[in-house]
């Protein structure tokens, strides 16, 4: 049997083959990268019922950005980065979904961005909730949107009348300051 280092070369040739066409090359890596996408799926969300529509889903986003893989490179991460991206997008279309049949819309958030959008979601830790408070009103609500409600990032712009990149720049900055902050209160 060979390890994963055989594998790394047997994957980086298979899909350089399929890029050039090759739909056997193609065929055979979706096959032996299947457990391989089921492990990572299954590590994140356990035996979720919904863990095999994520699994579907990443194999379908590998053969959607196939063309975007540079030959050469390592496999692996690349699949491991798509993976994860999908179990996030998949937490996240449930928390919405949650959101949804209890009858809150992403319109009917509360305005006040310290606000709670489910009665079932768990509370912040208070020392977040501390440094969450010390934000700016603009970074804050970047921060809650996206992380604690778990909108999208073109959801959270449209909510917060921003675009999705002055969205992205004021959560990074969120993020960082909430990272000083946090650090300064442990000390």
């Amino acid at each position: 049997m060979q390890g994963s280092d055989g594998r790394s070369v047997r994957w980086r040739e298979w899909m350089a083959s399929a890029q050039r066409g090759d739909s056997l090359a193609y065929e055979r890596l979706l096959e032996d990268l299947l457990p391989f996408v089921r492990g990572i799926v299954r590590s994140r969300l356990g035996d979720d019922a919904n863990a095999e529509d994520v699994v579907q889903d990443v194999l379908l986003a590998i053969h959607t950005a196939r063309h975007t893989f540079q030959a050469g490179r390592e496999l692996e991460p690349w699949v491991r980065t798509i993976a994860r991206n999908a179990v996030i997008d998949s937490v996240r279309r449930r928390g919405r979904q949650r959101a949804r049949d209890a009858g809150v819309e992403v319109a009917d958030l509360p305005e006040d961005p310290g606000a709670r959008a489910s009665a079932e979601a768990e509370p912040l830790p208070r020392a977040l909730e501390r440094a969450l408070e010390k934000l700016p009103s603009v970074q804050r609500e970047a921060v809650l949107l996206l992380k604690v409600y778990g909108l999208s990032v073109a959801e959270a712009a449209t909510r917060a009348k921003t675009t999705p990149g002055a969205l992205k720049l004021r959560a990074h900055r969120g993020y960082r300051l909430l990272r000083d902050l946090l650090g300064r209160e442990r000390t």
